[in-house]
Parts: C-alpha cells; sequence; structure tokens
C-alpha cells in the first residue's frame, strides 16, 4: 500500500442491501457526491430511486460510464454467505480500470501512520491505531478497532465492535464476527471464520473456524 493520491470523482454505490445503507451513510459523511446506485434486484423491480438515488440499472450499466471520471463504492456485505460476491465484484471492476476509494467516517480515529488500502471502509466510531495496515475492499465496521501495528489484509471485515489487539495480523479473506477479540501477537490465517464475541487465544491455519464449531448467527 502506497500513499498515493486520493480518489476523488463523484461515486456511484454498488448494491443496495444492509452494508450498501451504512456504505452510503459513510460517504456522505465523508463528504463524498454519489452519482446513483447500481442494484440488479432495484433494476428488475423498476425501481427509479432508493434512499435518494437515482437508480442507474444493475452492474451493467456502468458500461456507459467513463472509467476515468466516476469512482466506485463497494455495497456488498460481507458475511461468509457473501463474502465471495463482494471480493468478485471488486477484482473484477478493478480489472476493467474502476477505481474505489478508501473512506473514513469523520467519527473514526485513524492515527496520521496508518495506511488504507484502495477501498478500504472504517465505519463510524472505528479505531484504526499507529503504523497499521488495512488491506484493500476491507471493512473495519462500526466501533470495531485495530490496535498499533496491526496488519489486516485485503477482503478483511472487521465486524462491529470487534478487537484487534497489537500487533495482530489477519491474512486476506478472513472474517472476524462482531464483538470478538484477538490478543496481541496473533495471526488469523487467510480465508478464517472467528465467530461474535469470540476470544482467539492462539493463532488460526488459512481456513480455519474459531471456535472450531461455531456457527455464526445473522
Amino acid at each position: 500500500m502506497n500513499r498515493t493520491p486520493p480518489i476523488t470523482q463523484p461515486m456511484v454505490l454498488l448494491g443496495a442491501g444492509g452494508h450498501a445503507k451504512v456504505a452510503l451513510s459513510l460517504a456522505r459523511a465523508a463528504g463524498r457526491s454519489i452519482l446513483g446506485v447500481c442494484d440488479p434486484d432495484l433494476a428488475r423491480l423498476g425501481q427509479a430511486e432508493w434512499r435518494g438515488l437515482r437508480v442507474l440499472g444493475s452492474d451493467d450499466a456502468l458500461v456507459g460510464f467513463d472509467i476515468a471520471q466516476v469512482a466506485l463504492l463497494n455495497g456488498i456485505g460481507q458475511t461468509s454467505a457473501l463474502a465471495g460476491n463482494r471480493r468478485r465484484l471488486f477484482d473484477e471492476l478493478r480489472q476493467r480500470g474502476f477505481r474505489f476509494p478508501a473512506l473514513a467516517h469523520p467519527s473514526a480515529t485513524i492515527d496520521p501512520s496508518a495506511l488504507l488500502g484502495e477501498g478500504a471502509q472504517v465505519m463510524a466510531g472505528a479505531v484504526v491505531q499507529a503504523d497499521c495496515r488495512i488491506g484493500p475492499n476491507t471493512i473495519v465496521n462500526t466501533r470495531a478497532s485495530v490496535d498499533h501495528d496491526g496488519e489486516v489484509g485485503a477482503h478483511v471485515h472487521v465486524a462491529p465492535g470487534a478487537v484487534l489487539c497489537g500487533c495482530v495480523r489477519v491474512d486476506d479473506g478472513a472474517f472476524i464476527g462482531a464483538g470478538a477479540t484477538v490478543v496481541q501477537g496473533l495471526r488469523v490465517g487467510s480465508g478464517s471464520f472467528v465467530a461474535a464475541g469470540s476470544l482467539v487465544t492462539r493463532d488460526l491455519k488459512a481456513g480455519h473456524r474459531w471456535p472450531a464449531r461455531a456457527a455464526y448467527q445473522e
């Protein structure tokens, strides 16, 4: 993650579910201009407006935009069921040349030494401390915190109220459930799943679930 110039173009929101509502609030709080929303379900229903935005159509409507003149806001959520959809949409549209700005809510606390990757979303009340690295397309959700020297990979969801203590590393595609805590210095492997409210006390291998028999409830 390099310190590149910020992406400042007007934005198009992708998706119209629960996370899209929060992402839209994030963008508006950050003072961003939103041109409209692309969502297949809204387009199929013929809905013209959603939460004050013009419905532009399904994702195919992006063909009509100049990639140099518009940026994208990923409103697809990242539960265990939807994580692949969010990542796939981000990767496909980046390959087509679209850009996703990193956004941080004004009420979030982000140390100046922290770096946010492209498309990272830091929600209201979240904390990202000194020398942290937040990867592309990653969500640090409402009131979650990443303490000093944390390294969070791409396509990760740190769910509301979750706590990553100092020097924690979370690899690509992992999911840290709401209110979970990962103690200092541990590593959560790629694609791992940490259940809501749990306490992680050892390293997790790639694809591991913690606790092993936990079932996440929406």
